[in-house]
């Protein structure tokens, strides 16, 4: 289906149906993706304020064939915020002033926030009213629930609250040609049809508009106990967690692992840091218990180091004796993809293999670039989901641009590798338009066909993100 630029014609028609200041030319920000990968291009900036301006919108352009990008925090990481140049220009379609909190119910542990509210400000209503809404990354001051919702985040305590589709019980969101489907619910069981909500969230704006949703809420753990433990492996970090889960089941709320080339990326980039050791472990895990009752401070940590030690699973540790030394634990784990900015990767790649499986994936992909390249690799990430980003860097002394021909071949070899050990090549970023030909590759014919038959469904003239998920959009 050919698309149609915004132009000077369509503007004005739109504009007699929204307010006088909905409408607006693209700023700068609007055309910027993250790591400067795709250089973007946008023919009109809309900021709707309701649900129904929003419908208007898509309306319109569904009926004059002019693409939209929906645009959140503009945090992603695989270009499905921006379009690249050299299509039609499209109407970037913006949420920001979409941010209300219109409910929180403590007593049925539900909120409803519509879908530009910032991931923070939710966190912050969830906690006053004494609950808690557990999604949690980096860019959460930044980020939106909506553009959080439509590419499933998933952060630091999936393994024990799920992705974010996992938080989510019902949703409010506009079709491509405008229809407004009203599906906020708060049952936690409805099974009258298609599970329509789970269909739109991971979509990434490829099939409609999040505009609200209804979100779980959870307890506040009475007692967090955190602590960096060292151990000798990836292996062993596998152990240590099935340890850790037969002493204190659900009670794990992240479980991430660090190799050393993080904390030397870390010293480089941010010197001021204090680091828990004095020497650089070469593995350890960062381990957070979000209790139900509170104990003695530091106890039940200080349980499973004795249990672990006695296994061989670990051979140091640090605990923190504060919240102060607990978020400064998590500051340096959440300052490592800064730090890997700062150096320049060669390579990213968010993927996930069977956590039974990590140990033999993490050894031998670094055996199988080891015969191609001098590189280094940072291995870090949600071990206790099975997700890790495993990200190659120049090697000392070399520049990115050294390894300009050999981008490719280095991302496939890391990808097969996922793909032999029944993985993912996305964990938690999506495809966007950077990773459609990983799909086309690993992806399975009868999902992708399925996939398509749904896009051609619900957006026949292909308005939606075009170029997310399927290059041809």
């Amino acid at each position: 289906m050919s698309l149609r630029s915004v132009d000077t014609d369509f503007i004005t028609a739109l504009s007699a149906h929204l307010p006088q200041d909905t409408l607006r030319p693209v700023e700068p920000r609007y055309l910027e993706e993250p790591r400067a990968r795709i250089e973007g291009i946008g023919g009109i900036l809309a900021l709707p304020k309701t649900t129904q301006e929003v419908a208007t919108i898509l309306k319109a352009c569904h009926a004059a064939h002019v693409p939209v990008v929906p645009y959140g925090g503009g945090t992603g990481l695989v270009g499905g915020q921006v379009m690249p140049r050299g299509g039609a220009e499209p109407l970037i379609l913006s949420l920001e002033r979409m941010a209300r909190i219109r409910k929180v119910d403590a007593a049925s542990a539900v909120m409803v926030a519509e879908a530009g509210a910032i991931l923070a400000d939710v966190q912050a209503a969830a906690e006053a009213a004494e609950r808690l809404f557990p999604l949690s990354l980096a860019a959460q001051g930044s980020a939106r629930i909506g553009g959080n919702l439509a590419t499933n985040a998933g952060g630091l305590n999936v393994l024990r609250y799920g992705n974010a589709r996992d938080l989510c019980l019902g949703l409010e969101a506009v079709l491509p040609d405008g229809t407004l489907w009203n599906g906020l619910s708060e049952l936690r069981k409805d099974n009258t049809g298609y599970d329509l909500k789970n269909l739109l969230i991971g979509a990434e704006g490829t099939l409609g508009v999040i505009t609200a949703a209804s979100l779980k809420l959870f307890p506040r753990p009475a007692a967090y106990e955190t602590a960096f433990l060292v151990v000798p492996d990836p292996e062993a970090a596998v152990a240590l967690l099935s340890l850790a889960r037969g002493q204190f089941g659900e009670q794990i709320s992240a479980f991430e692992l660090m190799q050393q080339q993080s904390w030397n990326f870390l010293a480089h980039a941010f010197p001021e840091m204090r680091q828990p050791f004095a020497e650089a472990p070469a593995w350890c895990v960062l381990i957070e218990l979000g209790l139900s009752q509170q104990g003695a401070p530091g106890e039940a940590i200080e349980a499973l180091f004795v249990n672990a030690l006695e296994a061989g699973l670990v051979q140091d540790g640090a605990v923190a004796t504060s919240e102060q030394q607990r978020q400064q634990f998590w500051g340096l784990r959440e300052s490592v993809p800064l730090a890997n900015r700062k150096i320049g990767a060669i390579s990213s790649h968010d993927i996930s293999v069977p956590i039974a499986r990590i140990g033999a994936f993490v050894a031998e992909a670094r055996a199988a670039l080891a015969k191609v390249s001098d590189l280094r690799i940072n291995c870090f990430g949600h071990l206790g989901d099975g997700n890790l980003h495993f990200n190659l860097f120049p090697a000392e002394g070399k520049k990115r641009s050294d390894y300009k021909d050999m981008q490719d071949d280095l991302k496939r070899i890391v990808h097969d590798l996922v793909a032999a050990h029944n993985g993912a090549f996305s964990a938690e970023h999506g495809v966007g338009r950077l990773k459609t030909s990983d799909l086309l590759r690993y992806g399975d014919p009868g999902k992708l066909a399925m996939m398509r038959a749904v896009k051609a469904a619900l957006d026949p003239h292909g308005i939606m993100n075009p170029g997310v998920i399927f290059a041809e959009g």
